[in-house]
């Protein structure tokens, strides 16, 4: 195993400081190249509570070209990252690139819809969410007024005379 397998092992056991200490020497001792290395420590900064800490090492691992799942992995942490720190726009810019990148992936359309909400866009919020309610529940109420939802998810604010 080696070190950054062994970083990960730690992560998933919960041994959260080893897990740090062992990624900042990787980041250290001439590694810094390795976007998974970069991605792995914002992870586990992130767990420990150190969110605004976090950020660089997400905005490195990306520039470094993090590819497949961690990618994804990656745009959702740093794009939560910035929501809880209250930094909305950088938030919603890292969003709005995830969700043309990876429209397949209704995770993204989620959290996107929690900043929208933040920057109080609540009509996209909740169209959001309503579009992503009837595509993906399998509530038979849910789907037995799917025409009507989707109707009224963009026209949440007009009044009917």
């Amino acid at each position: 195993m080696n070190e950054l397998e062994m970083a990960i092992q730690y992560r998933k056991s919960g041994q959260l400081e080893e897990a740090r200490s062992l990624l900042l020497d990787l980041i250290t001792e001439g590694e810094s190249q390795n976007p998974s290395i970069w991605y792995q420590c914002a992870w586990v900064h992130d767990n420990l509570g150190k969110e605004r800490e976090a950020i660089p090492f997400y905005k490195q691992a990306l520039e470094f070209g993090l590819s497949g799942e961690d990618r994804q992995g990656a745009l959702l942490g740093l794009g939560s990252t910035y929501r809880t720190l209250g930094m909305y726009e950088n938030s919603k810019e890292v969003y709005e690139m995830a969700v043309k990148e990876y429209p397949e992936r209704r995770e993204f359309q989620v959290f996107y819809a929690m900043v929208k909400f933040n920057l109080k866009e609540y009509n996209d919020a909740m169209e959001i969410l309503l579009k992503q309610l009837i595509e993906t529940s399998n509530d038979e109420g849910i789907q037995s007024y799917h025409k009507a939802i989707h109707f009224y998810s963009d026209k949440l604010d007009q009044i009917w005379e």
